[in-house]
């Protein structure tokens, strides 16, 4: 039996996204930039997709930019935003447990001559609201957080900040990092006065290398690539027909009934978690009661997690020690401003989730983890 708990970096995608793709490359595959009638055909379908994947989150069709996803995005709104106001406003708020697409950024930013101010977060990986806005100065021009991080599934008080910054006299922008939040949180970007968002297909069983910006209608930014204008000037290239195809499959299927996915998610989670507290000792939960649907972080104390890893491997089991995106480097960020002990973090296994895991698989996972964890700690006790 094959159990894959890494679907915080990357999930399978559905057959039907694979059918679209399929369909894209075999029979939709002219420019969508032809005059003629199969280009027109395909800028048809790339509407109505545009159109399907604004209404999941309630805003206008001209507000969703394709991209080639989450990475893209993240440098697309910030540097954007920064390249428009940096002579007048050069300050930008963010938190120390960013991605690596987001604290790369700001770093080479900084070194351009911004100013940047990282909030530090709790023992849980929340931000204090009250530190954010002591924080904001005249020169503040962005705000830069993510909604959901994708280690300990921690989830940021966006709604709270965007109604701060809504009665605010001066505009600071909110661009948030949805990329674990979108299709595992019910949310509308709108009601959250949220001004950018990152979103990434490949996190909600769609293809890889596509994904999109919600830019607030009427808010500007200066483009990172410029030719053909596509994407209304913002993301110039021929668009990814085959990844937009899938792209609007995978929201399509996710919004069918999304509040029972969510619900059936967390049910899983919980599962696994009471399990594993029930059946194995010394472990740390890093992961908070409240945090998202999909994402299980916790520690074994005495035992290596990449070593770990790679047992539960050989098990058929995939879970990840943290970010993909980070994962060759050693040490969580994240588990680090949490607070976590060097046994703590070295010990850190996260399990992710989707729509696609079943109970039986949980109580496998319990069994595998169990059994394993036991045998390295007896060889560990050995030596």
């Amino acid at each position: 039996m094959e159990i894959y708990l890494d679907n915080s970096a990357t999930t399978k995608p559905y057959q039907e996204v694979i059918d679209k793709v399929v369909y894209a490359l075999n029979t939709d595959y002219a420019n969508p930039s032809s005059i003629h009638r199969k280009g027109i055909e395909v800028e048809k379908n790339i509407k109505l997709i545009r159109q399907n994947i604004s209404r999941s989150i309630g805003a206008k069709d001209k507000e969703i930019y394709f991209t080639s996803g989450g990475t893209e995005s993240n440098n697309t709104i910030i540097r954007g935003v920064v390249s428009i106001h940096k002579k007048r406003k050069n300050h930008i708020i963010s938190t120390t447990i960013e991605h690596p697409s987001v604290l790369n950024t700001l770093k080479d930013l900084e070194d351009d001559g911004c100013e940047v101010t990282y909030l530090k977060v709790d023992e849980h990986g929340r931000i204090n609201l009250d530190e954010l806005k002591e924080a904001i100065k005249p020169t503040t021009c962005l705000i830069t957080i993510m909604h959901v991080n994708n280690e300990v599934g921690v989830v940021q008080p966006i709604q709270e900040i965007g109604k701060y910054l809504k009665s605010l006299s001066e505009k600071i922008y909110l661009h948030v990092d949805a990329v674990q939040s979108y299709s595992k949180i019910n949310f509308k970007p709108s009601r959250y006065n949220i001004d950018f968002m990152s979103v990434s297909g490949h996190k909600f069983h769609g293809p890889k290398g596509i994904g999109f910006m919600y830019i607030k209608e009427n808010n500007r930014l200066k483009p990172m690539l410029t030719g053909g204008g596509q994407e209304i000037g913002i993301r110039s290239g021929t668009e990814n027909t085959p990844g937009v195809y899938g792209l609007g499959e995978a929201v399509k299927i996710i919004n069918e009934n999304l509040d029972k996915t969510i619900e059936k998610i967390a049910k899983l989670k919980n599962l696994l978690k009471d399990e594993i507290i029930k059946n194995i000792e010394g472990i740390k939960v890093n992961s908070s009661d409240d945090g998202v649907c999909h994402i299980l972080n916790i520690s074994f104390s005495g035992i290596k997690g990449e070593v770990l890893l790679h047992y539960l491997e050989q098990r058929g089991l995939y879970v990840s020690t943290g970010s993909a995106c980070s994962s060759k480097k050693k040490g969580s960020h994240v588990l680090n401003e949490m607070k976590l002990t060097k046994d703590e973090i070295e010990g850190a296994i996260r399990f992710s989730l989707s729509d696609l895991n079943t109970e039986e698989e949980i109580l496998e996972t319990v069994k595998i983890v169990k059994e394993s964890v036991t045998d390295l700690r007896s060889i560990i006790g050995r030596k």
